[in-house]
């Protein structure tokens, strides 16, 4: 067999076909520039760009079968869209955090253009921290039960620009604790106005507005406050797969900026750095290690004037596995209050048995701090544990059993977390 190479041809003009949201739009997600070198990987990392835009289903790229006169591929790139209306109904069930549902409405394509309206709402049982238990459905209150209610609006590609408007509001109540360690209550209305630019496929940035009034409750007494100021979040993600990854790094920066001057209440300055990497070890990513560490740092109002959502608390099935949802933190009279700094982390070594079976042994450890300068000498957490994969070609649904290993008086024995998706 005698093979002959073709000339070296770099990408030539792209064409967006199919669907009904506007090409123009679905343009500014394609970050193929004509004359580059050509390599299928672009193509690629294209196509994973416009999966973002909820309204398109299917993308084929395919390639001229002959070069144009100036020496490049013609890209053709046939889209199809998905239904435009979609509803969702799921539930969760922790051993430590409770049970919960929550649902979805979603609008895919309002005006033509690929934009999404999304209306969630759910729903859970809180854990007491009064000292009370329940004893029947007669012994419920109001006050057990919490709920989230978001509104979310994305108009991509603003104005034909790699920009996308996003507008959000959100209302949520919610009781953290339990009754061996105490904890906080809090009822939040929170609005979100802003712009996200995208740099390429892998980075963005998000930056606006955001107006927050809160009610919250804890050991160190009740804090009313109004929040206006500036929020910006930078993402990085080089991964192959939002649900289970196996190559590339994800990173994201958060600052979030509330002056008096601008009429808040209090001087509150949030940020908060996370990363996570994951590396096989072999070709097939039957092997694969996974790695998370994250960082978060309060400056301004002193500790018992910051909201209890705002305070840096670790523990739960996206922290320190094991733990209950934001139990690990700095205490006072023998009652956690949140912390103004955090360090949390993990280690997976994902290991895939058969085709649709994988184990992970995993190791976690989180600690929040009472000092604005994340450090470990208030108490740390550390949690490990097995989970278990079947692998899904829409993700891998997990199975996670962890233990605290050094335990505080009120940390349960072991945790069992069901759900879609890899822990990080």
């Amino acid at each position: 067999m005698r093979v002959e190479a073709g000339p070296k041809a770099g990408i030539g003009a792209v064409t967006i076909a199919g669907g009904d949201v506007d090409p123009r739009v679905v343009a500014t997600h394609v970050y193929l520039r004509e004359g580059e070198p050509y390599s299928p990987e672009r193509l690629a990392l294209a196509k994973t760009s416009i999966a973002k835009i909820p309204a398109i289903g299917g993308i084929r790229v395919r390639e001229a079968d002959k070069l144009d006169a100036n020496g490049n591929l013609p890209v053709f790139i046939d889209l199809t869209e998905r239904p435009r209306h979609a509803v969702g109904l799921s539930a969760k069930y922790s051993t430590v955090d409770g049970p919960g549902i929550a649902g979805y409405y979603e609008d895919r394509n309002i005006f033509g253009g690929g934009e999404r309206l999304r209306l969630e709402a759910s729903a859970s049982l809180l854990q007491r921290i009064d000292g009370t238990s329940f004893t029947g459905f007669n012994n419920l209150s109001g006050s057990d039960f919490g709920a989230r209610f978001t509104g979310t609006f994305i108009k991509p590609g603003l104005f034909g620009t790699a920009n996308d408007l996003l507008i959000e509001a959100t209302a949520f109540r919610e009781r953290v604790g339990n009754n061996d360690l105490g904890g906080y209550t809090d009822d939040t209305v929170r609005g979100t106005f802003g712009v996200i630019h995208r740099f390429s496929e892998a980075a963005s940035l998000q930056a606006g507005l955001q107006a927050e009034q809160s009610k919250s409750q804890d050991v160190l007494g009740r804090v009313d406050a109004t929040l206006i100021g500036f929020t910006a979040t930078g993402r990085y993600d080089t991964t192959d797969n939002p649900l289970d990854p196996t190559r590339g790094v994800r990173l994201s920066a958060t600052v979030n900026a509330y002056p008096k001057l601008m009429g808040s209440t209090i001087d509150l300055f949030e940020a908060r750095v996370a990363g996570s990497a994951y590396y096989a070890l072999d070709e097939q990513a039957d092997y694969v290690l996974a790695g998370r560490l994250a960082a978060g740092s309060l400056a301004g109002a002193p500790l018992d004037q910051i909201p209890d959502a705002h305070r840096f608390f670790a523990g739960g099935g996206g922290s320190v596995r094991g733990y209950g949802f934001n139990t690990i933190s700095p205490m006072m009279f023998g009652q956690i209050t949140g912390g103004r700094g955090l360090i949390e982390g993990s280690a997976e070594v994902r290991v895939r048995i058969t085709p649709t079976i994988g184990l992970v042994p995993f190791f976690d450890f989180g600690t929040a701090s009472r000092s604005s300068l994340p450090g470990f000498d208030d108490y740390v957490g550390y949690g490990a544990g097995l989970g278990l994969r079947y692998l899904t070609p829409v993700g891998p649904i997990r199975l996670d059993v962890a233990t605290p290993l050094n335990p505080r008086p009120g940390d349960s024995r072991y945790a069992i977390y069901v759900s879609i998706g890899q822990a990080f």
